[in-house]
């Protein structure tokens, strides 16, 4: 069951962000797709990354199920980009705790 991304920032969402932030690879997509002020094709990703074709798509379900990325295909092509609200909400949870 995919999980609802419409609610506030729940501490367990949170938590699931960080935990999924925490690895320096996926947190080097992350970054990538960020900088982007639009969506970011997942072939144009790739370049630079010493990663598989797998490894990158299992990253990017991580990023996809913690809901700080969207998805969207066009024919063959995956487009990508930030979730720019649960990114501002986890930023604002972050900060309660400072």
């Amino acid at each position: 069951m995919k999980e609802d991304h419409s609610s506030l920032m729940t501490r367990a969402r949170a938590q699931q962000i960080t935990r999924v932030l925490a690895d320096p690879t996926r947190f080097e997509i992350f970054e990538r797709i960020a900088r982007c002020t639009g969506e970011l094709a997942c072939a144009d990703l790739r370049g630079g990354l010493k990663i598989t074709p797998a490894t990158l798509s299992h990253h990017l379900k991580e990023l996809n199920d913690a809901g700080l990325i969207t998805a969207r295909r066009e024919a063959k092509y995956m487009h990508l980009q930030v979730n720019r609200r649960v990114w501002r909400e986890y930023v604002a949870q972050l900060a309660k705790l400072a």
